[in-house]
């Protein structure tokens, strides 16, 4: 297995991993070994964000790997929650509604119009249906989401709600 482990290692570095840097390398490289999910993000990776509305949930993928989960709020009654597929198209560390008294939304990315992904300080409606049509999340986990939407950039990012 010692020499089969190295001579893949040999091959991988030479012939594939060449053009990446040696961080995303060694990581990939290790995936194939361990058959791991990679457990970080480079650079330029592709973000799929899905939106299950009947779960309440968010599932995040790097690269086509399910990386986390997250509870969110979508629109309660009498409100929407827009579904389809889309990409971030404005992004604001600090926002505030313009809309809904002047309401926090940290960590916003906006999808469609003035819907967006953000933060809420209302954590423990997280899981049900509470807000006026964007998906409410956590305040950390919004800011690593935009962390990493901000890295890899929004049009590498997709959303998808359903």
């Amino acid at each position: 297995m010692l020499a089969l482990g190295h001579s893949l290692i040999s091959y991988l570095k030479t012939k594939i991993f060449t053009p990446l840097s040696k961080t995303a390398a060694l990581g990939l490289m290790l995936t194939a070994l361990l058959g791991a999910t990679p457990s970080f993000a480079t650079v330029n990776d592709e973000i799929q964000i899905r939106v299950d509305l009947a779960k309440q949930k968010m599932f995040v993928s790097i690269n086509g790997w399910k990386k986390y989960t997250w509870p969110i709020s979508s629109a309660r009654e009498g409100f929407d929650t827009p579904e389809g597929l889309y990409r971030p198209t404005r992004m604001y560390e600090t926002y505030r509604s313009k809309e809904y008294n002047n309401a926090p939304m940290p960590y916003s990315i906006f999808f469609y119009r003035g819907y967006a992904i953000h933060g809420t300080s209302a954590v423990k409606s997280l899981g049900t249906p509470a807000s006026h049509g964007c998906i409410r999340l956590d305040p950390d986990n919004a800011k690593q989401l935009y962390e990493l939407v901000d890295v890899n950039g929004k049009n590498n990012t997709r959303v998808f709600i359903h």
